[in-house]
């Protein structure tokens, strides 16, 4: 039922407006029953809709979603009605998990190859990005969620991200970092946008009115909410005049009741609240959750989202080299039968998401060795045995990458205490179990016990023989510890890490918030248990407190030697390399391109043993690869989703083409990025000192070798691209110019292209890359068959952001009355705007930045303002 929101806002009271500009909790904002005004509740979902939880506080219980792949993998599928579909997918599984609100999608750039959430967002390319965030929005907003399109904007870093200033000057900010926001709201429709940590050019994002007034609404017409990130930095005043509308999470910080003590005061027009409210209620009324009544979330695992999630997952699988076609694997596809060596930690422990919001407790994973061992072991599906056709899978390891310890799981879990005050003094007011040695807490983990707080968790640990190579009875094991707040661990009685005397290292653990994990080596015995007790105290009532504890084996010394061994005589050999969400996560920045754990020595010694072995790049951002030019074949699998092993598996054999093409460019050197020596952040600052220059705009102008290049990827077919038929080759004002291309798969079997069309600027007033994505296709051909692609180009196609300079006219009249014969300033229009200039532009079509098939040229006979930000007539 549609409801009158202007009379629904008019019937509130001012201390019930203010407060609806507050979350109510974590995942919910305020209710008013008297209006009957339900909560509504939010749900994080760039890989999965969560539900209103978040792993490791205690509260996601057994509910279990939909994971699919991660942001990075979606890009590289270059598919647009594909994500449209994963859009409707995760929309429908917020609504089973009671959510009307999707946090989701995430569209900031790949800037540096070393960013902590690459893996969560699409590309290096803002159009790429634009496009595909855009029919994501479509898909889940059709299902009656709003998405928030985050993080608005700057956010490309991961250090220091609560306070850095993003440092981006107009024209970029133009070109390539609002853009993918712009196609989000313009093309997409996108209800909510959610605000970035970092400060932009000095200012926050929630009181940055040039931003959310200006840009989002006055020139984009945005007509939904603007959301903060969760715990961002706002100012009361400045927020409310900027035009946020909601902050996340309560209790609130700045906003609810401080914005109704500004309005009493005089700080803030009441009618910059007004409009607030009714913009987030607006919203809520056009998607049907203000008639929600309350339910439960649900786990709703349906088989057409199974093979959705593994048809992704196969979309974005780049197959980056296949010298000689060692792809597909004939010992797997062809049923001769032989010895299958699988080689590397991420094969055993395959990653389908990265780490921070964007985890979730998946309805269930399917690793690369499960994949294999279901389809080619034994019918009981056993390593190391012969199964269908005759292929004996045997797996190592080779390689130890665990950066964090695995929680602990104590025989019955933990039993958990609560006191109040950080010294565990008098009885405990709250005792529930915690069922491992992972906890956060945001705020006090129990209503009662204060800012300052302290947990106290008890449990017995039994050593237990660990199956499989190495297999572990007795001897060895690794104890680790690791806290935001102060923490120590006791076992049997003894304090063995003491976290509280003496506080442990600053690291990346709890969302960059906590320490350095600390380990310990203590020899244990197989059913033997231990007494363990583990202490947490919040003393300065800190909004994120938490302690893990960690306990495996020890890793024997010989992996790599029993790697290598066990290549050497395989019939085929396939090496599982890459990161985790332990070393892909909010809250930090890697440290380097090289795989962790010595991975990049396994493959080159498992190279120099079978030169044909395979390589699948288990990872959301780029890596080096410096053994990539002896690897014959190489695919980059990215984190999978839920059915990671499968789909990869499907690829291996063949029964799928693998359809990914590179989101991003892998380059040969982490020095040669465009971001390097402007990341991570300096004295506060991240200069974003390469401008417009990001990914292969960076590579080509400054004539770099790249590893792999942008849009590469590689299909088990072959294709030809025609050579492209223009509507026009002149563009003129208002006209679009359509570029029709022949796309016939010359292969022996069915397989996916994707055409991409560049335009190059062949010269121009300002420093422009030397070409720049401005359309792509995707499509599926059977052998022989022929398509026509359509690509559309409009005046946006050819244009650059020109900057005003609002002092340019006065120094051209005083230059010419001073100095007659200077040169005049380059700006003296009226207004900022998008241009395109006079002259000959290319249209570069192809498979790749690299890979161009064909160039034709369109004519624009004179300078023209497409758009301006007050609308401006053509330039004179």
């Amino acid at each position: 039922m549609t409801r009158d929101i202007d009379e629904l806002v008019g019937q509130l009271t001012l201390d019930e407006k203010a407060s609806l500009t507050a979350g109510a909790d974590n995942w919910s904002t305020v209710a008013i029953e008297r209006l009957g005004i339900p909560s509504v509740f939010v749900t994080d979902g760039p890989n999965g809709a969560r539900g209103p939880t978040l792993p490791g506080l205690g509260d996601e219980g057994t509910t279990t979603a939909v994971c699919v792949p991660c942001g990075a993998a979606l890009g590289a599928t270059w598919d647009v009605e594909l994500l449209e579909r994963v859009g409707a997918l995760l929309g429908a599984q917020a609504r089973t998990k009671a959510c009307r609100v999707l946090l989701a999608p995430t569209v900031n750039l790949h800037r540096s190859p070393l960013a902590g959430r690459n893996f969560e967002s699409y590309s290096e390319d803002p159009l790429l990005t634009g496009r595909l965030a855009a029919a994501f929005i479509r898909g889940a907003q059709g299902q009656g969620v709003a998405t928030t399109c985050k993080h608005f904007v700057g956010n490309e870093c991961e250090t220091e991200r609560m306070s850095a200033d993003s440092v981006i000057d107009e024209r970029t900010l133009r070109e390539l970092y609002l853009l993918p926001f712009e196609l989000a709201v313009r093309e997409g429709g996108s209800l909510g946008i959610m605000t970035a940590y970092n400060r932009l050019n000095g200012a926050y994002g929630p009181d940055n009115r040039e931003l959310l007034d200006d840009i989002l609404r006055g020139e984009w017409g945005f007509e939904g909410f603007v959301v903060t990130d969760w715990f961002a930095q706002g100012d009361t005043v400045e927020a409310a005049a900027a035009g946020l509308d909601l902050e996340m999470p309560g209790p609130r910080r700045f906003y609810g009741g401080k914005v109704a003590d500004a309005v009493r005061d005089g700080r803030v027009d009441e009618a910059d609240l007004d409009a607030a409210v009714t913009r987030m209620l607006g919203v809520f009324n056009r998607i049907g959750a203000l008639d929600d009544e309350p339910v439960g979330a649900k786990s709703i695992d349906r088989p057409e989202d199974r093979a959705l999630a593994r048809d992704t997952a196969t979309s974005g699988i780049v197959l980056l080299k296949n010298d000689g076609g060692v792809l597909p694997l004939s010992l797997l596809s062809g049923g001769e039968g032989g010895r299958v060596v699988v080689i590397g930690p991420n094969a055993e422990r395959t990653s389908i998401m990265g780490g921070g919001s964007a985890q979730l407790k998946a309805h269930y994973q399917v690793t690369i060795l499960d994949a294999l061992l279901d389809r080619f072991g034994s019918p009981a599906g056993a390593e190391g045995q012969a199964g269908e056709g005759g292929v004996e899978i045997v797996y190592e390891p080779g390689a130890d990458t665990v950066r964090s310890l695995p929680a602990m799981e104590p025989d019955d879990g933990f039993a958990m205490e609560v006191f109040v005050g950080p010294e565990f003094a008098g009885d405990p007011i709250d005792r529930r179990d915690q069922p491992n040695g992972e906890l956060w807490c945001f705020g006090p983990p129990s209503s009662g016990a204060g800012r300052d707080f302290s947990v106290r968790l008890t449990g017995t640990f039994t050593p237990a023989s660990t199956p499989g190579p190495p297999s572990v009875e007795s001897g060895p094991w690794l104890l680790s510890l690791a806290q935001a707040g102060r923490a120590r661990l006791l076992v049997d009685g003894v304090v063995v890490i003491d976290g509280m005397t003496r506080p442990l290292p600053p690291g990346p653990s709890f969302l960059g918030t906590g320490s350095q994990e600390v380990r310990l080596e203590r020899d244990l015995v197989a059913g033997q248990p231990v007494e363990v007790v583990v202490e947490l105290a919040n003393p300065a009532g800190a909004l994120l407190s938490g302690v893990r504890v960690g306990a495996r084996p020890a890793p024997p010394p010989d992996l790599l030697d029993r790697a290598v061994a066990a290549a050497s005589g395989a019939d085929a050999v396939i090496v599982v390399v890459g990161t985790s969400n332990e070393w892909e996560s909010e809250g930090h920045d890697r440290e380097s391109m090289d795989l962790p754990g010595g991975q990049d020595e396994l493959v080159a010694r498992v190279l120099d043993v079978h030169p044909d072995a395979v390589v699948l790049v288990n990872a959301g951002a780029p890596v080096s690869m410096p053994w990539a030019d002896r690897a014959r074949a190489i695919a980059q699998v990215w984190f999978g989703g839920q059915e990671a092993g499968n789909a990869v598996v499907d690829v291996l054999t063949g029964a799928a083409d693998p359809g990914g093409r590179l989101p991003t460019t892998i380059p040969v050197r982490l020095e040669h990025n465009p971001s390097y020596g402007n990341f991570p952040p300096e004295h506060g600052e991240i200069r974003y000192g390469e401008g417009v220059l990001v990914g292969y705009r960076w590579y080509e102008a400054r004539h770099l070798p790249t590893r792999f290049p942008f849009g590469h990827g590689l299909s088990y077919s072959s294709f030809s691209i025609g050579a492209p038929r223009l509507s026009s080759t002149t563009w003129e004002p208002g006209s679009t110019v359509v570029v029709e291309v022949d796309v016939t798969n010359t292969g022996d079997r069915s397989g996916c292209e994707v055409v991409q069309c560049y335009v190059a600027p062949l010269a121009s007033k300002v420093a422009r890359p030397p070409k720049e994505l401005k359309a792509f296709a995707k499509v599926s051909l059977e052998p022989g068959a022929t398509t026509t692609v359509r690509l559309e180009l409009d005046g946006r196609s050819f244009a650059y952001w020109s900057v005003h300079d609002p002092v340019s006219a006065e120094l051209a009249s005083r230059l010419q009355t001073w100095l007659t014969a200077s040169s005049p300033p380059s700006d003296t229009g009226e207004s900022s705007g998008w241009v395109v200039d006079a002259g000959t532009y290319e249209l570069h079509v192809g498979r790749s930045s690299a890979d161009i098939a064909h160039v034709a040229e369109v004519v624009v006979p004179s300078e023209f303002l497409v758009e301006a930000r007050v609308a401006e007539a053509r330039l004179p």
